[in-house]
């Protein structure tokens, strides 16, 4: 199978109707920024083309300012922008030449190369001397040089120097020192994807937000989300069963004590099973044995967070009713006083000394605040601790639960059993072994990459995560992550750690000052939490920047499985990764590697049929917002390229895809020329420029809507997914539509 972006022109020339919502678009924001004077100066230019480097604004600005008056006008802007919608493929390349002519002219000086209008039939550029301007290699230098800074891209001096090089011998045809506009023209043309984006629309970089089109018919009633979610919906359909089920026999057995009590009493029984069902979706030593089985293929087992979710929103809502439903059926009653009903044991209500009105009005409240600590903006917000505390409540609301209901503990003995052995095995397990951090790497994006001396009984699969505690960092805080090394490592374990939340970030600053490493012998103080940075053992006595060998005591819960265990059973596995997201494919890929060299086989392929798997062709697709984060595991991934270096294309078993967001596209004339002189170059230094991977690293973000995918037979394709659920959504959308199955990472 074969990855590829494209777009076509029809899908993005504008309409006539989308044409003038841009053009009224652009009037407002003109009005907004020129205000009474009707005129806008190269500042506010600047504002409104949210450029990051001024050259390109004030190339713009130069080209659109005819009379040379210094502003521009409403008239001015729509004259220009007209010629470059409907000017012709030479009027585009004519605008992009004089761009790139930096002396050609300059702002409040003009010269004979300067641009004017005619607003004539034919809407064109006229430029004097039949364009006699040309570009040497300092001009083309200074415009790369500031198309680096508009994609946030950094590279030494000695590689811009390269990049315009390469670019200028490429266009350099006749070998006479400058790029005239035929020249440019020329060069242009080999690159088909750069000239058709140019004359779809010259003033793409001016464009407002693409409005998002929604389809008539919800995503939910599609018949693709049916047909891959079959499983998902399948339990569904028996949840909602079970829980109706009980719900019935539940209020008729009570008829005739009226409709209130009959409500009371359904919910009530629905809550035994699902305050019960909550416990099972958490079993995860259980969850993760269950994967290797017959139950992974009809159980949608991986979706097991998201339904324990669900099912804490549906007892929030069932205590809710179960609770009004009591207090609206005691307004049907002469005894006793409601507060009396609510407060006090004195009504005899409940199996338990007449408790039932306490311990409800206690468990709703409990209920409650776990519920509202549990929302993703608690979660995701910096305060995981605030939702780490109050979650521990669930023993409170089992406790109270028993107390409550008389028939509750049978619902729950087995679970309750069950999910106390784990705990218990878990508590022991963590304990055992004498676990040390023995190195720590700090990487760029406050990543921190600890290396913890593994246990000899542990063992664990690729993607596989753990719960981690670090006693220096928070005593009684665990917290999941995924392994990121491969399990044929056998000395130690590799965790990637983003810093997204207080407990993170404490965890990055405790090893990021190298005074810590130094053991100090101990000292008198009053403040307790001052004496841990005492404990670090000093092993270099000049430890560099970023990386520190130490002896950190820390505790590990797991491991466990997730849905990346599907990755080796599958036939074509597209994994992706979003920034940090790429540390289960990181294990993966290790895997891979190690199978590879144990084998001594010279084909990817031939490897892993020896050990009777079913992956024939993995896709990789890495997408990070800037440069520095491909650090992380670009030594892993140049490995990768080394080992199958000698496969064909069509052949390898392994491709790659990297993306980088900040990185302005080939649609945009700020980086048409940097695209080009990096494809260049790197077909010339066989690496890619950002990176040093022989993987091209595309700029922007995949578009997912215009993937197509050529079969080459290798199989039914599984895409596995980690990132950010926003992200997340958007793939699984255009999963759905090509019927791939989805799965994504949990915790």
């Amino acid at each position: 199978w074969d990855l590829k972006f494209g777009c076509s022109l029809e899908e993005i020339t504008m309409s006539i109707d989308d044409e003038a919502k841009w053009l009224e678009w652009v009037t407002k924001q003109f009005e907004s920024i020129a205000g009474e004077e009707k005129e806008i100066d190269l500042e506010g230019f600047k504002t409104a083309l949210k450029v990051k480097e001024s050259f390109f604004a004030e190339r713009f600005f130069a080209l659109f300012d005819s009379d040379g008056s210094g502003t521009i006008g409403l008239e001015e802007l729509f004259k220009a922008l007209n010629l470059l919608i409907h000017g012709d493929e030479t009027d585009k390349l004519r605008f992009l030449f004089q761009v790139y002519d930096v002396d050609a002219y300059s702002i409040g000086h003009r010269t004979k190369n300067q641009i004017t209008f005619q607003a004539n039939a034919s809407l064109r550029f006229a430029v004097s001397s039949a364009c006699s301007g040309s570009i040497d290699p300092d001009e083309l230098r200074t415009v790369l040089k500031s198309c680096l800074k508009e994609s946030a891209i950094s590279l030494p001096e000695e590689k811009l120097d390269d990049l315009t090089q390469a670019l200028f011998e490429s266009a350099d045809k006749d070998n006479s020192g400058s790029i005239t506009f035929e020249e440019l023209r020329e060069e242009l043309e080999r690159f088909p994807e750069v000239m058709e984006n140019l004359t779809i629309s010259a003033a793409n970089w001016l464009k407002p937000p693409a409005a998002e089109r929604k389809s008539h018919t919800p995503r939910y009633l599609t018949p693709a989300y049916w047909h891959n979610n079959r499983s998902k919906l399948l339990f569904m359909g028996g949840y909602v069963g079970l829980n109706a089920l009980l719900f019935a026999l539940a209020a008729l057995r009570h008829t005739a004590l009226g409709g209130w009590v009959m409500v009371a009493k359904g919910c009530g029984q629905c809550l035994n099973f699902n305050c019960t069902f909550i416990v099972v979706l958490m079993l995860r030593r259980c969850l993760t044995w269950l994967r290797a089985t017959w139950v992974a293929k009809v159980f949608p087992l991986e979706q097991n967070v998201v339904f324990h979710q669900l099912v804490g929103y549906v007892v929030a809502a069932l205590s809710v009713v179960h609770t009004g439903a009591h207090v609206v059926n005691f307004g049907d009653q002469d005894h006793p006083l409601l507060w009396e009903y609510l407060f006090t044991t004195r009504p005899g209500i409940g199996w338990i000394h007449g408790s039932a009105s306490l311990t409800g009005i206690a468990l709703q409240l409990l209920i409650c605040v776990m519920l509202a600590c549990s929302t993703t903006f608690v979660r995701k917000s910096g305060h995981f601790e605030v939702f780490y505390w109050t979650h521990l409540s669930y023993i409170s609301i089992w406790a109270l639960l028993v107390l409550h209901g008389p028939h509750f503990w049978k619902w729950f003995l087995v679970p309750g059993l069950l999910f106390s052995l784990e705990k218990i095995f878990g508590l022991a397990a963590s304990r055992m072994g004498g676990l040390h951090i023995v190195e720590v790497n700090l990487l760029p994006s406050k990543v921190t990459h600890l290396v913890i001396k593994r246990p000899q009984f542990f063992q664990y699969q690729a993607g596989d995560y753990v719960y981690l505690n670090i006693p220096e960092i928070a005593k009684y805080e665990w917290h999941p992550f995924t392994i990121s090394s491969a399990p044929e490592q056998q000395d130690t374990i590799w965790l990637h750690i983003r810093s997204l939340g207080q407990w993170t970030n404490r965890l990055y600053e405790y090893f990021r000052w190298p005074e810590r490493l130094i053991r100090k012998p101990p000292q008198l103080t009053r403040n307790p939490s001052k004496l841990r940075y005492h404990k670090w053992t000093q092993v270099p006595a000049k430890p560099s920047e970023n990386h520190r060998l130490c002896n950190i005591k820390c505790y590990i819960d797991g491991p466990y499985g997730t849905p990346t265990r599907r990755i080796f059973t599958s036939e074509h596995a597209v994994l992706v990764g979003a920034g940090i997201g790429i540390t289960p494919f990181a294990s993966i890929l290790q895997s891979i590697m190690y199978r590879m060299r144990k084998e001594n086989q010279p084909s990817w392929c031939e490897s892993l049929k020896d050990d009777e798997l079913k992956l024939r062709k993995v896709d990789f697709i890495w997408i990070n917002r800037d440069q520095k984060s491909f650090e992380w595991f670009v030594s892993l991934l140049t490995q990768l390229e080394m080992d199958q270096a000698e496969e064909e294309p069509e052949g390898r078993f392994l491709d790659m895809h990297m993306y980088m967001t900040s990185a302005l596209s080939k649609n945009d004339m700020k980086a048409i020329g940097l695209q080009m002189a990096l494809d260049l170059l790197a077909k010339k230094e066989k690496k890619d420029s950002i990176t040093g991977l022989q993987t091209r690293t595309q700029p922007g973000r995949p578009d997912w809507s215009k993937v197509v995918i050529a079969e080459e037979n290798k199989g039914k394709v599984q895409v596995f997914f980690c990132g950010s659920p926003a992200l997340a959504k958007v793939v699984k959308a255009h999963c759905e539509q090509f019927n791939f199955r989805f799965f994504k990472e949990n915790f």
